[in-house]
């Protein structure tokens, strides 16, 4: 498609890298975090500075004598121009103090070469004409994330760099223009979790079935928006239209099955009609597609931040996922894989992510039901993953009234009482929260009563 035109290269900028390295071995410490033997158009030069970084990293010497033995043990030196294609290196460049120059010319011309690629790659998808274009634009939008990606280094930063960065959002807490923690809209949550969510951290949100965690991470992304936060919901259990009303029905405080049959009375009629217009100004975003994996959402919260705006991300729930291969023989190391990829989208594109997770049967084989961190279902690397798993316990899923005052008499009944269990934290402390569960409205309410430890 672009064979009659010269891709991006600078031939001068390539061979003074070279020359730079003869000159000054230190130099090479100065570019390898970024300049990859990949980037450098010619085969030769590419070849050379291979070399140099296969010497580096045997603490050999990087002169001209040793860079020849190097070459010619690859069997590349005399074709290459032997000795006098070296003098010609050395000769090319004066000094090695603007090595680092050079090296970000090859590599953005290599970024644009990748670039030209890609569009190559997309424009071949087009003509190739598939039936489902969601997948269509999927591909394409990952080739360019490839791109970008390889545009991506880090280095080592001085610590007054992290620390001015801090004090910078710490005196930004205030700001209208940026959430810099997510509130919860449980106060006695944020206050645990240091002010609400922080951004690029993966929170899990574990349970066993019916126990309310989609309830909880969907009470999060309304408080949440209702504060200024811009939130995307992958439901891969729930339909769109059932996680709507459930807020609904949150909302506007009527029975969530009365709601959806339709039986309520005038009232409650005038409250829904109120509540539907509160949630429609929120910017919460819903993607209810069964079937998909982290490339798939990736891709698509992506898109959602550069379009609309992103501050919270929800994925509910994490054994619902897809791998992208469609295998799973281990489902264990998938669920492993699957977590390092969420915590990436995390630090990637700067968001809280909360994650919901099934428990395993293990809680309700013990005596005390409460669960742990082994409970998580599958959990491959979960815990390990995550900055932050909470659990919910519901004493009175586990025992009704009359059990609970024999062997409690002078507690009283934890009717709809849940207990929000803060297991890990990795950047402050753990413990519980307790909470109101109202199942008709299906909401999680504050309790004005301290804290416990589990």
């Amino acid at each position: 498609m672009y064979t009659d035109r010269l891709l991006p290269h600078d031939p001068s900028a390539e061979e003074a890298i070279i020359g730079s390295l003869i000159i000054d071995p230190n130099a090479i410490s100065k570019i390898s975090n970024f300049l990859k033997p990949e980037d450098f158009y010619q085969a030769k030069l590419r070849s050379c500075f291979e070399s140099c970084i296969l010497l580096f990293d045997r603490g050999e010497p990087i002169n001209q004598i040793s860079l020849a033995h190097e070459l010619s043990r690859l069997n590349i030196f005399e074709e290459m121009g032997g000795n006098q294609y070296l003098i010609h290196l050395v000769e090319s460049v004066p000094t090695s103090v603007h090595v680092e120059h050079y090296g970000e010319i090859v590599h953005r011309a290599s970024i644009m070469r990748k670039l030209i690629s890609a569009a190559s790659d997309i424009a071949e998808i087009g003509y190739e004409s598939p039936a489902n274009t969601d997948t269509a634009i999927r591909k394409a939008e990952e080739l360019l994330y490839q791109v970008r990606q390889g545009r991506s280094t880090r280095d080592f930063v001085h610590i007054r760099e992290v620390l001015d960065d801090h004090l910078e959002q710490t005196q930004s807490q205030d700001s209208e223009d940026e959430l810099t923690t997510i509130p919860t809209g449980f106060s006695d949550i944020d206050k645990m979790l240091g002010n609400g969510l922080q951004r690029s951290d993966m929170i899990v949100v574990a349970a066993r079935p019916s126990l309310g965690k989609s309830t909880l991470a969907f009470n999060i992304a309304r408080h949440a928006s209702e504060n200024g936060a811009k939130v995307g919901i992958f439901s891969l259990e729930m339909s769109a239209e059932q996680i709507a009303v459930r807020m609904l029905s949150s909302d506007a405080n009527v029975d969530s099955h009365r709601l959806r049959i339709g039986v309520y009375s005038e009232q409650e009629a005038d409250r829904i009609i109120d509540a539907i217009g509160k949630l429609s100004q929120l910017q919460i975003y819903i993607d209810d597609t069964p079937i998909q994996g982290v490339v798939e959402i990736r891709s698509k919260a992506r898109r959602l931040q550069s379009e609309r705006g992103l501050d919270l991300l929800i994925i509910d729930y994490l054994q619902l996922m897809s791998s992208s291969t469609g295998r799973s023989d281990n489902r264990v190391q998938e669920m492993g894989d699957f977590s390092r990829s969420i915590k990436g989208i995390a630090r990637d594109l700067q968001v809280p992510v909360i994650a919901c997770s099934q428990l395993s049967r293990a809680p309700e084989q013990r005596q005390s039901h409460r669960p742990i961190l082994s409970d998580l279902r599958e959990s491959g690397s979960i815990e390990q993953d995550a900055d932050i798993v909470a659990f919910i316990y519901r004493e009175d899923v586990y025992s009704n009234r009359e059990e609970w005052e024999k062997s409690n008499p002078t507690e009283p009944y934890p009717e709809n009482i849940a207990e929000i269990i803060i297991a890990k934290h990795r950047n402050g402390p753990t413990g519980t929260v307790p909470l109101y569960f109202n199942r008709d409205v299906v909401k999680f309410d504050s309790l004005q009563y301290p804290n416990t430890n589990p």
